[in-house]
């Protein structure tokens, strides 16, 4: 079993579950309205979700949202292009909702994310990951956007906890607790990061975090490929291009230099291709993952019983288990 850890709360977030296509603009569309009268910046934005993270090789949002934040219906018919687009396009099926608060507000998202927003409102850039995925990559992108209830958002900016998340050790705490979905892996941020114990970070963590943000960078917009087509050719034994070798290198040291941050020196990270369900995968072999998870869920335990003593009683967290282990072991070790 694992325990949520306080302190993790604070710093993770699902994104605004929009609940109507009406919402969502083309970005010509969006342009067009902003052209037609500029205060329309102040309900319109890039809307990103888990399928532009993955597949665009900026990790730029597709398309546009019209965003009435939790104003009254007097201050959003201020805007009257925008919300008679809404009134068309998105009330009718929101008065069908099963929940009043849904259909009553129903310019305003299902769910807003309020504290999200709040928490990242003084950022210019924050980490993503989606939330359903083969690469379960977290990458630093700008603020300032609506960001999908499908993408997990991490309040920082330190490219220590970069490394952290795109590390093999973050990546083998994922498989054990999360579950997945035709073959992606479904990234709950309550059962994998809020359980997560943290390491105490190093600058050979945020120096290694920022070397593999500019590589990766380089080299998707060089090949023109998202997340996903990337971790493709990283996982295949058949790519030996100098820049794929360079990126498994740095990740190589990730793992290394995070391993170092937990204290465990004497733990066995190299990766080497291995066959998993989906084919091969650069990875931990199983004798290391098994400790890797044993140790991780000793830290949790001890982390959440400081922070109950600190808090005299605290949180019992929510929900526990880890899927995929049988007595601490691991069963069919990857996913992916």
């Amino acid at each position: 079993m694992g325990n949520r850890l306080v302190g993790n709360r604070r710093e993770t977030f699902q994104g605004s579950n929009v609940l109507g296509k009406g919402f969502i603009l083309t970005a010509e569309q969006a342009d067009n309205l902003i052209q037609r009268d500029p205060r329309n910046k102040d309900v319109l934005f890039p809307y990103l979700n888990g399928e532009d993270l993955n597949s665009r090789p900026d990790c730029s949002a597709s398309r546009w949202v019209i965003n009435f934040h939790d104003w009254s219906e007097e201050r959003a018919r201020s805007y009257p292009e925008v919300f008679a687009t809404v009134e068309r396009d998105v009330k009718p099926e929101r008065l069908k909702n099963n929940r009043k608060v849904r259909r009553e507000r129903w310019w305003q998202y299902a769910e807003r994310a309020p504290k999200l927003y709040q928490a990242i409102g003084e950022l210019d850039r924050v980490l993503v990951v989606a939330l359903v995925s083969r690469t379960v990559m977290p990458v630093t992108v700008p603020t300032g956007q609506v960001f999908s209830h499908m993408l997990g958002v991490f309040s920082s900016t330190d490219a220590a906890q970069t490394a952290l998340l795109c590390s093999g050790i973050h990546y083998t705490w994922a498989i054990a607790r999360a579950s997945s979905l035709k073959g992606d892996l479904r990234y709950t941020p309550s059962d994998v990061y809020e359980t997560l114990p943290q390491p105490h970070t190093t600058e050979r963590m945020k120096a290694a975090g920022h070397s593999l943000e500019y590589l990766r960078s380089e080299v998707m917009t060089e090949r023109r490929l998202g997340l996903t087509q990337l971790y493709n050719l990283v996982h295949d034994p058949a790519t030996k291009d100098a820049d794929i070798v360079e990126l498994r290198i740095i990740h190589q040291e990730i793992d290394e230099v995070t391993g170092e941050a937990y204290g465990w020196n004497d733990l066995d990270l190299e990766c080497d291709f291995r066959e998993v369900r989906q084919g091969y995968r650069l990875t931990f072999k199983v004798s290391s993952q098994t400790e890797i998870l044993d140790r991780l869920l000793e830290l949790n335990h001890e982390h959440h019983a400081s922070s109950s003593l600190r808090t005299k009683g605290g949180d019992t967290g929510g929900r526990d288990g880890r899927r995929g282990l049988t007595n601490g072991k691991v069963q069919d070790s990857a996913l992916f």
